[in-house]
């Protein structure tokens, strides 16, 4: 028994004025003006082990659109209870696949993915993750794909990998968090260094024997959970979730694990985190710039021009490395150096409607 996981909870902050609340940043249609984000993620996957086996995580708020846009069985659209960071959503997943399937679902492998990432060659990413599972299955260990580093990026996490199983197999020495420029410059002179893509595969069951070895109360929840759910029980089950620590998974547990491999995946790929990543991933013109709906530009070069407004037209003049958005509701400008930022605005916004 094979899943895919599909980590569709985030808000998509640095991509406001454009991801809102209860139209994030999975949901929109960003680097393809026929299917959103997360439509492309179960696509790319479903050939390689059935749109029915497909499972999407998500926000509670999130999950009736989500099931009302039909990208798989309403029932496969799982609603985290409360917001516990990836352990939370991963921990949810687990014990659901253990209340409905039981024993069998504990032997069950999970193709652990997210919905805001670009990858050209579907093909090969389908061949990676086939040789992701096989890894999991036979050697019962956590496994990651990493990503050949093409730049120094400071806006991604790294893989150090060690001994190495075959040319795309090695063993995980180290994970390390976003570096500085200088650093991320030495991992790639050192080669042996990836991008950590925060796509995994494991077995249920190892991730819960790892987990209890790492944080056994964590663990435990999950078994408790799970026992919860079987029983229809979903006020416990929750009241449960809320006692796991909000933290990542690779903090919770990729981190502390012994039995870690990495697989140096071969596609193409890239992580639309923020508006500069659309200067990488969708076309320019011959001044470098991305220009996205009604725009009319003048002397301008290196800019993120988006207008998602139907009845206005966006101009801008002598504009350099700049990003310019406008909504139906509102405009953003920032510098593209300053791309992270944008979610402080949303901090900024809290309280108001434009959320």
């Amino acid at each position: 028994m094979r899943f895919a996981v599909i980590m569709a909870g985030g808000s998509g902050e640095r991509f406001w004025p454009l991801s809102r609340k209860l139209r994030p940043k999975q949901l929109l249609r960003l680097t393809d003006p026929t299917v959103t984000m997360l439509e492309e993620a179960v696509n790319r996957i479903a050939p390689l082990l059935g749109r029915e086996n497909v499972f999407i995580a998500t926000s509670a708020h999130l999950a009736t659109p989500i099931r009302q846009a039909a990208i798989v069985a309403p029932e496969n659209v799982l609603a985290e209870p409360d917001k516990r960071n990836t352990l939370g959503c991963l921990a949810w997943v687990a014990s659901t696949i253990l209340a409905r399937y039981g024993e069998t679902g504990r032997h069950a492998t999970l193709s652990i993915l997210t919905a805001d990432h670009i990858i050209d060659d579907p093909d090969q990413f389908r061949d990676d993750h086939s040789l992701a599972i096989t890894i999991a299955e036979e050697t019962n260990s956590l496994v990651t794909l990493g990503i050949k580093p093409t730049r120094p990026d400071t806006g991604f996490g790294y893989i150090e990998f060690g001994d190495e199983i075959d040319h795309k197999t090695a063993r995980v020495t180290m994970f390390r968090e976003k570096p500085d420029f200088a650093t991320a410059q030495t991992f790639l002179e050192k080669g042996n260094f990836l991008w950590n893509s925060g796509m995994f595969c494991w077995k249920v069951s190892t991730f819960c024997d790892e987990l209890s070895q790492v944080d056994p109360a964590s663990a435990a929840l999950v078994l408790s959970m799970a026992e919860a759910l079987g029983r229809a029980h979903e006020e416990h089950a929750t009241t449960l979730f809320r006692q796991l620590p909000d933290i990542s998974i690779d903090y919770a547990l990729l981190e502390k694990s012994s039995e870690v491999f990495c697989i140096r995946a071969s596609f193409p790929w890239d992580d639309v985190g923020s508006f500069d990543s659309l200067l990488r991933t969708m076309p320019v013109d011959e001044f470098g710039n991305v220009t996205i709906g009604n725009v009319v530009a003048k002397d301008c070069q290196g800019c993120v021009l988006y207008n998602d407004s139907d009845d206005r037209v966006l101009t801008a003049v002598g504009m350099r490395d700049t990003i310019l958005v406008q909504t139906a509701d509102a405009v953003m400008t920032a510098k593209i150096s300053d791309a992270q930022r944008v979610k402080e605005i949303v901090q900024l916004l809290s309280t108001t409607t434009y959320l």
